[in-house]
C-alpha cells in the first residue's frame, strides 16, 4: 500500500488515465521523502476531483476551474518543506486559466496536475480550450477547427519556475517529482484519454500520435530563478504595528475569548474602512482578527455591512453566528440587518439615535452616532464608543480610528 494513498481501489472508468496520474503523483511524492501530512492536495468540479477520498493527505475541494486559487492562498501561508498540489482538470484549466497564469506570474510554490483528456469529461464530453482542432466530441463532431492554447507555454511565458507535458503512459514520476521539489509555480500537462467519450467519436485515437499531429511538444520548460512569493505573517503584523503608531505595551489585550461585531451603515459613509480600522487596531494589541464585508453589487448605493472578529487564539473559522455586538449607524443599515436582529438571543444592539428602537432579545443601547462627526464619521464614531463601553480594546488603540481623538 502507497504511503500517500489511502486505497489501491481508485474510483475512475474502467480504462481512464486518471488511475496512473494519481498514482504517479503518489510514487513521486514518495521518492521525495514526503510525509502525508505535508501534503496539501486541491482538486475542483471534474473526474480528477473524486481523488480526495484516496489520498491520505490534507485536501480541498472547490468549485469548476477554481482550484489553483484555494491552492494559492494555502500556498503563500504555509511555510518551506511543505507540497501544494493542485489537480486540475483541461475544462477547469480553461476555466481557471487566469488563475493558473496569475500564480505562475507570482510564483506561488504549488504544483498544478493538469488532466488533459481534451474534453469535459464530467460533463457530457464537450471541448474545452485544450482540445485540438480536429478533435472530434459530441458538439462538435467535425471537430472544432480552433487553435487550443499551449498551456505550458503560457505558465513559460507568465514566470513559472517550471512547466513540463508528459503523455500519461509509462513512468513519468520523475517529472511530477521535479515539479514537486520545484520552490515556485511549476506545471505539469498530463495528455490523457477519456474511454467514456474518445474512442466513440475518435475510434484512431492513439495519445502519442494525436499529441503529435496536435503540436503538443513534450518535454520540460525550466524558468528563471526567483524567489517563491510566500507571505511573512509575522512581518506583516510588526510592520503594521509600527505604522499605526501604537504606544501600546507588547503584551496582548486581555481579551478573554473571540469578540464578534456586526455594523451595518450606509454605503459611501466610511463603514468598510472603520472595519478594517478596527480590525488593524486589534493586529497592533497582539489580537487575531477577520473582517469581512457585504454589500449590494451597486457598491455605493444602499447598505453597506461587515462582520469583525477579534481573538487572542488564531480564528480558523470567521462566521459569526450569535454577535457579540451589533452596530447599527444608517436606516439603510437598519432595514439589512433587521430580520438578523430579531433572532438575536443574546448580546448588546448600539443603535443611533435616528433609528427606531429595534425588535430583539438582545440588550439595546442607543447612542448618538452621526450628530458628532458626521455621517461619513459615524462608523468610527460608533465602533470607538463600543469598544469604549466594552472595555474589548484599551484607549491607545482605540484612538488610531475615533474621529474624536483625530480631530483633537
Amino acid at each position: 500500500m502507497s504511503s500517500i494513498l489511502v486505497t489501491d481501489d481508485l474510483p475512475y472508468c474502467p480504462g481512464c488515465t486518471h488511475h496512473h496520474v494519481t498514482r504517479q503523483t503518489a510514487k513521486a511524492l514518495e521518492k521525495l521523502g514526503v510525509s502525508p501530512q505535508d501534503v496539501v492536495l486541491v482538486t475542483d468540479i471534474g473526474c480528477h476531483g473524486i481523488a480526495d477520498a484516496v489520498f491520505a493527505t490534507h485536501t480541498v475541494h472547490g468549485l469548476h476551474g477554481r482550484s489553483t486559487a484555494l491552492a494559492a492562498g494555502i500556498a503563500m501561508a504555509l511555510p518551506q518543506g511543505k507540497k501544494v498540489v493542485v489537480f486540475i482538470g483541461d475544462g477547469g484549466a480553461t476555466i481557471g486559466l487566469q488563475h493558473i497564469l496569475e500564480a505562475a506570474r507570482m510564483n506561488v510554490p504549488l504544483t498544478v496536475v493538469v488532466h488533459n483528456n481534451y474534453l469535459y469529461g464530467m460533463t457530457g464530453g464537450q471541448p474545452s480550450g485544450l482540445t485540438p482542432p480536429d478533435f472530434r466530441t459530441v458538439i462538435a463532431p467535425e471537430g472544432t477547427h480552433l487553435p487550443h492554447h499551449n498551456l505550458c507555454e503560457l505558465v513559460h511565458e507568465a514566470g513559472a519556475a517550471f512547466a513540463a507535458r508528459v503523455v500519461g503512459l509509462g513512468d513519468f514520476s520523475p517529472t511530477l517529482a521535479q515539479a514537486f521539489a520545484t520552490d515556485g509555480f511549476s506545471l505539469v500537462e498530463v495528455l490523457e484519454m477519456c474511454t467514456s467519450y474518445t474512442p466513440k467519436l475518435n475510434p484512431e485515437f492513439r495519445l502519442r500520435r494525436t499529441a503529435e499531429a496536435a503540436g503538443y511538444a513534450l518535454g520540460t520548460w525550466p524558468g528563471p530563478s526567483r524567489p517563491a512569493f510566500r507571505l511573512a505573517f509575522g512581518q506583516t503584523s510588526a510592520s503594521l504595528s509600527k505604522t499605526l503608531k501604537t504606544v501600546v505595551r507588547r503584551e496582548k489585550v486581555p481579551l478573554p475569548g473571540r469578540f464578534g461585531l456586526l455594523l451595518a451603515g450606509s454605503a459611501g459613509e466610511g463603514v468598510q474602512s472603520a472595519a478594517d480600522s478596527l480590525a488593524r487596531a486589534g493586529v497592533a494589541g497582539g489580537l487575531h482578527a477577520t473582517k469581512k464585508g457585504s454589500y449590494p453589487v451597486t457598491v455605493g448605493v444602499g447598505f453597506s455591512a461587515a462582520e469583525v472578529l477579534l481573538s487572542p487564539e488564531p480564528i480558523h473559522y470567521h462566521g459569526i453566528g450569535q454577535p457579540d455586538a451589533v452596530v447599527v449607524t444608517s436606516q439603510d443599515g437598519w432595514h439589512w440587518v433587521k430580520p438578523r436582529l430579531a433572532s438575536l438571543s443574546s448580546g448588546t444592539v448600539w443603535v443611533d439615535a435616528s433609528l427606531p428602537p429595534p425588535e430583539t432579545k438582545a440588550r439595546v443601547e442607543v447612542r448618538d452616532f452621526r450628530k458628532p462627526f458626521g455621517a461619513i464619521n459615524a462608523a468610527r464614531c460608533a465602533l470607538a464608543t463600543v469598544m469604549r463601553e466594552t472595555g474589548v480594546l484599551p484607549e491607545p488603540l482605540i484612538q488610531l480610528f475615533d474621529p474624536a481623538h483625530r480631530r483633537s
